[in-house]
C-alpha cells in the first residue's frame, strides 16, 4: 500500500479518532470474529481457502484457513500490544513487539481450533492492559511500516483497524470452508 492519499486518509482518521471509539472497535471486531469462529467446527475452521488480493492481504496472506488467520491477528495483538505499553510505560520492549511485520507475523500451517481461544486472550489481554494506560497520545513514537511513525493512540487506533482490514478476509475463508465442507459431503 504505498498509495499517499491511503496514508494520509488513515492517519487522519485516526487523529480524529478518541479512544474510546478505538476500543469500541475492537470490542466488536472481536464479537464479529467468534460469532464466525462458532460457525465452524474444527475441521471447517482448518480448511485453507484462497481469497483474491484485497487492501491488508498481501500474497502470502491469499491462502489461509480461518485458524490461521487467527493466530496471525493474535501474532500482531501480542505485538501491537507490547509496542503501546512500551511506547507509554517506557524501559525494555517485550519481545513480542520485536518483530518483522513481513515474516514473524505468518501463521504455521497447523494452526488448529485452539487458535480462536488464543485471539479471544490477546484481545481482551490488550483491552485490559490499555485501559489502565495514562495517556496514550503525544508519547514516543515507533514506526509503522506503512503508514509512518505512530504514537501509542495510533498504534491503539491500529489494532482495532488490523482487525476490521482482515475481517472480510475472515468471512470469506469462513464461507469458502463451509462450502468446501458441504462439497465433499456430496
Amino acid at each position: 500500500m504505498s498509495n499517499p492519499f491511503l496514508r494520509v486518509a488513515v492517519r487522519s482518521w485516526f487523529l480524529v479518532t478518541t479512544r474510546q471509539q478505538a476500543s469500541k472497535r475492537i470490542e466488536k471486531s472481536l464479537a464479529d470474529y467468534l460469532t464466525l469462529a462458532a460457525e465452524l467446527d474444527a475441521d471447517t475452521g482448518a480448511k485453507i481457502v484462497r481469497v483474491p488480493l484485497m487492501p491488508g492481504v498481501d500474497p502470502e496472506m491469499q491462502e489461509w484457513s480461518f485458524f490461521m488467520l487467527m493466530e496471525h491477528n493474535a501474532i500482531v495483538n501480542r505485538s501491537i500490544s507490547a509496542l503501546v505499553e512500551h511506547l507509554v510505560e517506557g524501559g525494555p520492549m517485550a519481545d513480542a513487539g520485536k518483530i518483522d511485520p513481513k515474516t514473524d507475523t505468518l501463521p504455521k500451517n497447523s494452526a488448529g481450533s485452539e487458535q480462536v481461544e488464543e485471539f479471544r486472550k490477546s484481545v481482551e489481554d490488550y483491552l485490559e492492559m490499555s485501559s489502565g494506560l495514562k495517556r496514550l497520545r503525544k508519547t514516543p513514537t515507533k514506526r509503522h511500516p506503512i503508514f509512518g511513525d505512530f504514537d501509542a493512540h495510533y498504534w491503539h487506533c491500529m489494532f482495532g483497524f488490523h482487525l476490521m482490514l482482515h475481517f472480510k478476509q475472515a468471512k470469506l475463508v469462513a464461507e469458502g470452508s463451509k462450502e468446501q465442507a458441504i462439497l465433499s459431503k456430496s
